[in-house]
C-alpha cells in the first residue's frame, strides 16, 4: 500500500487530499487545527496545574489531574473522527452513502460549535461579560453542569451520521430506514462535490 498513511497525523492530510468534497476538505484544515489548539491548550494547563500542585500528595489532585487529561482527549477526539473515517474509507474503498464525507464535516464543525456554546455555559460567574445577545444570554441562564450536554450529544450526531451512511460488508445499508439498492462504491462516491 504505497498510498497509506501511518497513524492519526499521517491519516488528516491523507483525508484532505482524497475527499472529493470542499466541505470536508475546509473542516480538515479547520478541525485539525482546533483539534492542535485544544491539545495544546491542555497539555500546557496541565503542566502548570501539576507544577503548581507538586508538592501535594496523590488522592483528589491525582485524580483531577486524569479527569483533566480525559476530558481534552473527549474535546479532541470528535474533532478528529470525521477527519480519520473518511481517511479510512478512501484507503480501504469502504462503499458509502452518497455526502458521507460533507456530512461527516457538518457533524465536525457542529461539534466544533457545541464546544463553544458548553464552554459559555459553563464559564464562572466572574468570566460573564453583560450581553444583549439572546442567544448567549439564553446560555448563560442554563445551570453550569448543562454545559457537557452540547459537546456530548454532537459529538454522538458524528457517530450517528458515520453509522447511518456506512454500508455492511453484507452489502446492506446500516440503517433500518435502507431502500434496498444495492450499495455505492467508492468510485460512485466520488460525485461527493458540495
Amino acid at each position: 500500500m504505497a498510498d497509506s498513511y501511518r497513524g492519526v497525523f499521517g491519516a488528516i492530510p491523507y483525508a484532505i487530499r482524497h475527499t472529493d468534497s470542499w466541505t470536508m476538505r475546509v473542516y480538515g484544515v479547520v478541525g485539525a487545527l482546533a483539534a492542535g489548539l485544544i491539545a495544546t491548550v491542555v497539555t500546557l494547563a496541565l503542566v502548570v496545574w501539576m507544577a503548581e500542585t507538586a508538592d501535594v500528595q496523590g488522592g483528589t489532585f491525582l485524580f483531577s489531574r486524569s479527569l483533566y487529561v480525559i476530558a481534552g482527549f473527549a474535546a479532541v477526539a470528535p474533532l478528529l473522527a470525521p477527519l480519520l473515517f473518511v481517511a479510512r474509507r478512501h484507503r480501504r474503498g469502504d462503499p458509502v452513502k452518497p455526502g458521507y464525507d460533507r456530512k461527516l464535516a457538518y457533524g465536525g464543525f457542529l461539534f466544533l460549535a457545541s464546544l463553544y456554546a458548553g464552554l459559555v455555559i459553563s464559564a464562572p460567574a466572574e468570566l460573564r461579560e453583560p450581553t444583549e445577545s439572546a442567544v448567549v444570554g439564553a446560555l448563560y441562564a442554563l445551570p453550569r453542569p448543562a454545559g457537557i450536554v452540547p459537546p456530548v450529544a454532537a459529538a454522538a450526531v458524528v457517530f450517528a451520521v458515520h453509522y447511518r451512511l456506512r454500508v455492511t460488508d453484507d452489502g446492506a445499508a446500516d440503517d433500518a430506514g435502507g431502500t434496498g439498492e444495492p450499495p455505492t462504491s467508492a468510485d460512485d462516491t466520488a460525485i461527493d462535490d458540495d
